[in-house]
């Protein structure tokens, strides 16, 4: 974990307000944990361990019934993590995957069978060396016959 980062609160307090039925935590992230997830060679940041049960913990204490996990930088393209964590939320999850271009169709449709429903592509320069832009239209027209989106 970078010297600089904050763990998650162990105690979060609750909202002064309750969150609608079926209320969507709409981006999260599932961050290793590092000896079963690796973080990517390349990444930018080194955040502490923040595992799926510590999603669901989270999710529960804040009212939410349903959770998108986002594909987290640190973890680049390798998005082992966040497949797990989709694919053991009960159905509570879907994912949102970051791929390269030679990604395979058969990896692509594995991924939709977890849960996974988009693609991110992340321009901020902080988080990547080279911007995605000659990536977004090959991997665009993989994911386009599977009804995915794209988060930009």
């Amino acid at each position: 974990m970078d010297k600089d980062w904050l763990e998650f609160h162990p105690n979060p307090s609750k909202p002064a307000f309750t969150v609608p039925k079926g209320a969507v935590d709409a981006h999260c992230h599932v961050f290793g944990p590092g000896h079963l997830f690796p973080y990517a060679p390349t990444r930018k940041y080194t955040p502490c361990d923040a595992s799926k049960e510590k999603l669901w913990e989270l999710r529960g204490h804040l009212g939410f019934a349903r959770s998108v996990i986002v594909q987290a930088a640190c973890h680049g393209a390798d998005n082992r993590a966040m497949v797990d964590a989709v694919r053991r939320s009960n159905g509570s999850a879907r994912g949102v995957a970051v791929v390269t271009p030679d990604i395979g169709q058969q990896e692509l449709r594995e991924m939709d069978t977890a849960g996974v429903r988009a693609v991110r592509f992340n321009f901020l320069k902080r988080l990547v060396d080279a911007l995605p832009r000659d990536d977004l239209r090959r991997v665009a027209e993989k994911v386009a016959g599977m009804g995915w989106h794209i988060v930009i």
